[in-house]
Order: structure tokens, then C-alpha cells, then sequence
């Protein structure tokens, strides 16, 4: 047996995986060769009894996870099946096509543009529009989100322009799993390790927030985000059975001041360490990011429940 077969337990996506289980997921390897990796994820959910709490499998968080650990020389997985290319560290890179190109402009202040219309991304043509969009636009490009998730495309309520009748398209946003240690948002809450790992699928990170680049309103921003923390809490529930207590952020303070944040009254929870969260050696420096937290508990006992 190889050094990386022997390797004690190891953690990753919130989950530790002994020696044991990694040597049946080998298994599981050898005798379905013909598993693609998302068969692959959905099985090894159900060979580790990974799930969520309303019972469906982590699978998102498990294709990371082995992902992971193929870069640790700890498992061998079946070659990528999608045609979508692929930008050299494993993660899928959405192809461009004419869906995503800049479209008229629109230059209005936030409260001319009627009630904003978020929707919850479900089809296949608006999964693969926001794809293209936050690859093509946001600095940080696409990857999956891990874990419970959802995605919205965010328009406006009136019909300001001429392109095929419809409400200008003018933001795009993610929410998924929360980040396993985050120490401004850990110091804020003051739990334990042991309450951490209890109810963090109560805390929900925005991984992505974009202002499409052919949208010019002041004040839009904070707007989306006051909006969104109203309804998020209802739509998680609505998915996956119960409602998130916390919502957070990062956001590079060399590129960005969190102001439509701030704005938008979420708080300001310190800085990061500007490290990676797997770097336990400080070993690769990474942007120090200002945390922001928008508690969703309209009780404000939001820090009681998560310390449960």
C-alpha cells in the first residue's frame, strides 16, 4: 500500500474522512469504472450516509471534496465527461456565447426601476446564463458553489428597454456553504468548535454578487441585498427544510470597501488572516478580505441559536 493509502484521517468540505473510508471509495472506484463523477458523488453520499438535514445527499460538496483529494494523491478519479473546458485546476470553465454579451445600457437610479424581480436560477438556460455571466464579468470567474446553494438572476420590474420585451437583466448572485473556519465570523459568534460543526448549515455565504457592467444606478446594489435578505430565508427553506440564522460575506479590501454592504446594514465582522482556509501552514498568502454578517433571526437571538 502507497504513503497516500496509509494517510490518517483527513478533512475536507466540513467532513473528515478516515483511512477506511477513503480505502471503500477506492473500492467503489475499481469495480464501477464506468461511474462518471457525478454518479460517482451521488454514490459515495450514499456508501458515507452524507446528506443534509432535510435528508438529500451533499453531493456538490462530496464532487469538491474528491476533487480535493485527488490533488492529494489519495484517490484516482475517472476523467472529466463535460465538454465545457476546463481552466487547469479542475474546475469546469463555462463556454461564452452570445447569451452573456453586454446589452443595451441602462442608466437609472434604483427606485425608477420598479420592483425587482429575483429569480431562483432552476432551469438549464438560466443555470448555464448565470455561468457565463459571472465567468465573463466577476473578477473571481465561475466554480461550483459547494454544498446547499442557491442562485439568482435579479430584474428590473419595468420594461426599460427595447430587447426582446423583456425587464432589463441586471444582477447576478450565489449563496452557498458557508465557509468551514472564517475567525471574524467565528470571534463575532463566539461558538465552540463542537457548535460550529453543529449548526453551520445555519450560516449561508453570498460567494458571488454582480452588477451586471452595463448597469449604471446608484444605490442599486444595496438595494438587491436588502431585498434578498428579506426573501433568502424563505426560498432556503422552501428547497432544502429549514432557514439559514446568518448570512456572510468576504470581500477583498484592496479592490472593494464593502459599501453596498454597509449600506445595506450588514456588519462588519473584522478581517481574515489572508490565508486559505486549508493553508494550516501559512504557507501561501492569499487577499486579506473585510467579513460582513447580515443576521437573519428578526428576534436578534441569531447568536443564542447558533451557539446551541
Amino acid at each position: 500500500m502507497s504513503e497516500a493509502e496509509q494517510a490518517p484521517t483527513v478533512r475536507y468540505c466540513g467532513r473528515d474522512f478516515s483511512a477506511d473510508e477513503l480505502n471503500e471509495i477506492r473500492v467503489l472506484l475499481k469495480r464501477h469504472p464506468e461511474y462518471n463523477r457525478a454518479e460517482l458523488s451521488r454514490q459515495v453520499c450514499d456508501l458515507l450516509n452524507w446528506r443534509r438535514p432535510d435528508g438529500r445527499r451533499k453531493d456538490m460538496s462530496c464532487r469538491v471534496a474528491m476533487l480535493r483529494l485527488e490533488r492529494a494523491g489519495l484517490l484516482t478519479l475517472p476523467p472529466p465527461t463535460s465538454g465545457n473546458g476546463n481552466n487547469g485546476n479542475g474546475r469546469l470553465r463555462p463556454r461564452l456565447t452570445a447569451a452573456s454579451e453586454p446589452r443595451e445600457p441602462v442608466a437609472l437610479p434604483a427606485g425608477e426601476l420598479g420592483v425587482l424581480q429575483f429569480r431562483i436560477v432552476e432551469a438549464r438556460t438560466d443555470s448555464r446564463l448565470w455561468n457565463e455571466l459571472v465567468q465573463r464579468y466577476h473578477y473571481l470567474g465561475y466554480q461550483p458553489l459547494p454544498g446547499a446553494q442557491l442562485r439568482y438572476l435579479v430584474f428590473s420590474g419595468n420594461d426599460c428597454t427595447d430587447w426582446t420585451h423583456q425587464p432589463p437583466l441586471l444582477a447576478a448572485l450565489g449563496f452557498g456553504a458557508a465557509a468551514w473556519k472564517r475567525a471574524p465570523r467565528d470571534d463575532f459568534l463566539g461558538w465552540t468548535a463542537e457548535q460550529r460543526l453543529r449548526n453551520l448549515p445555519l450560516v449561508v455565504n453570498n460567494a458571488r454578487f454582480l452588477i451586471l457592467p452595463w448597469i449604471t444606478s446608484p444605490n442599486l446594489a444595496s438595494r438587491v441585498l436588502s431585498a434578498l435578505a428579506k426573501q433568502i430565508p424563505a426560498d432556503w427553506e422552501l428547497r432544502y427544510g429549514y432557514r439559514p440564522l446568518l448570512l456572510e460575506t468576504s470581500v477583498e479590501r484592496d479592490r472593494f470597501q464593502g459599501t453596498a454592504y454597509r449600506a445595506a446594514n450588514w456588519r462588519h465582522g473584522g478581517q481574515t488572516q489572508g490565508r486559505g482556509k486549508l493553508d494550516t501552514k501559512h504557507l501561501h498568502a492569499l487577499p486579506v478580505k473585510d467579513a460582513f454578517l447580515y443576521p437573519l433571526h428578526r428576534h436578534r437571538r441569531f447568536r443564542q441559536l447558533l451557539c446551541r
